[in-house]
């Protein structure tokens, strides 16, 4: 049995797989079926590039909205926004509409900003040295999506008989729903009680300006960047490069096993060695996976290249994670949480936006060599933060 403190951790585990489950189907499918929804080749990723701008204006009052009624809530009408999100996509597929497919998509941005709050709700419930396990015990739900969304995505992808990929979307509403059922059981302090003396602490500016903040949103941004850029892309370039869309299906599988196995024992090498090592080790490993897709368009380089891609990202993010909760107090929480989501999903989306043209109008060793300048700053601010923090401590001895 989890004790009390860990139980709304196991919880939002189980949330995480389920939200994950759904939106790997609609980022395996939306691509395609943008491709042959859209009027323009170059409009193919708009549908997924939408998912990602909602995801970045919501986030902002997503954190507002639970800091005045609760997560529990707050989490609730995200799932309900995706689940209304998928059906829309469902019936946009049936009825040919790119636009309301658009739109479909984009209130499933809804559900992925709130969603994106598990991983805070687990570190601010857990004690500072349980603190990065529990974002990664969170993030662990993803492998249960890794196994499960995109062999959702592909035995329910004919289900429907109006349309081909109907189905899936149908699919991924209901995951959404059965979420919404799941939260109920989630007991988080109440806003009121995280308000307590209504204290508001620092400016925001001033919180955003300290070295902790931008490193650890740096690096969480460039992980979404990079991640998604590449990741958008790679259903087009796989079936692009003579593959059917099961084989794209397939690549995403790695992708999600990448992103969220090493979850199991993330939280541990930060605890073991430091988070602004793993930070580095993110970045190297985000670098050799953009090289194996530049070596060639054989199905295996599409394989490892999206698995270390997964890797690398959960490196990064859960490093930017748990490197954040040192720059605010409990009184900063919503607003730092929320800045630091707005510049994640701000810039992914433009990333994501861009995914589709420069696939379908450079191709895919284009869109790999673009990614490598993001994440070199990112390494470069990493290791300027880490030299910095040991000349603090090497000063005040």
């Amino acid at each position: 049995m989890f004790d009390e403190p860990r139980r709304p951790v196991l919880i939002l585990g189980v949330a995480q797989a389920l939200y994950l489950s759904a939106v790997s189907v609609i980022f395996t499918f939306s691509g395609l079926v943008g491709a042959t929804l859209a009027p323009s080749p170059s409009l193919a990723t708009l549908p997924v590039a939408l998912i990602t701008v909602v995801t970045a204006v919501t986030t902002i009052p997503a954190s507002l909205l639970m800091a005045r009624i609760g997560r529990r809530a707050g989490f609730q009408i995200g799932a309900f926004a995706g689940a209304a999100g998928a059906g829309l996509a469902a019936w946009g597929i049936a009825g040919g509409d790119f636009v309301l497919f658009c739109l479909g998509n984009a209130l499933m941005g809804v559900f992925q900003a709130s969603a994106m709050y598990y991983r805070f709700a687990a570190a601010d419930l857990a004690a500072p040295d349980f603190r990065s396990r529990a974002v990664s015990w969170v993030l662990a739900g993803g492998v249960a999506a890794a196994l499960i969304g995109p062999e959702i995505a592909a035995r329910t992808r004919t289900l429907a008989p109006a349309a081909d990929y109907m189905g899936a979307y149908i699919a991924a509403a209901l995951l959404a729903l059965l979420s919404i059922v799941l939260l109920s059981a989630l007991r988080a302090p109440s806003p009121v009680v995280e308000a307590q003396g209504n204290a508001r602490g620092r400016p925001l500016l001033a919180i955003m300006r300290q070295p902790v903040f931008l490193v650890a949103a740096l690096n969480a941004a460039v992980a979404y960047v990079v991640m998604s850029f590449v990741m958008t892309a790679s259903p087009l370039a796989v079936v692009a490069a003579g593959y059917g869309v099961d084989a794209a299906a397939g690549v995403t599988r790695w992708h999600l096993i990448g992103m969220f196995a090493p979850s199991f024992f993330t939280g541990g090498l930060i605890a073991r060695f430091g988070v602004r090592r793993i930070l580095v080790v993110g970045v190297l490993l985000l670098a050799a996976s953009l090289g194996i897709a530049l070596s060639g368009s054989a199905l295996t380089a599409f394989q490892a290249s999206l698995l270390l891609l997964g890797i690398g990202w959960n490196f990064m993010f859960i490093g930017g994670t748990t490197l954040l909760t040192e720059a605010y107090a409990p009184a900063e929480r919503a607003r730092t949480q929320a800045a630091n989501e707005f510049l994640v999903f701000g810039t992914t989306a433009v990333a994501t936006l861009a995914a589709g043209a420069v696939q379908t109008g450079q191709g895919w060793a284009i869109v790999n060599l673009v990614a490598f300048p993001a994440l070199l700053v990112a390494g470069l601010a990493t290791v300027w933060f880490s030299a910095r923090g040991r000349n603090v401590r090497t000063e005040g001895t």
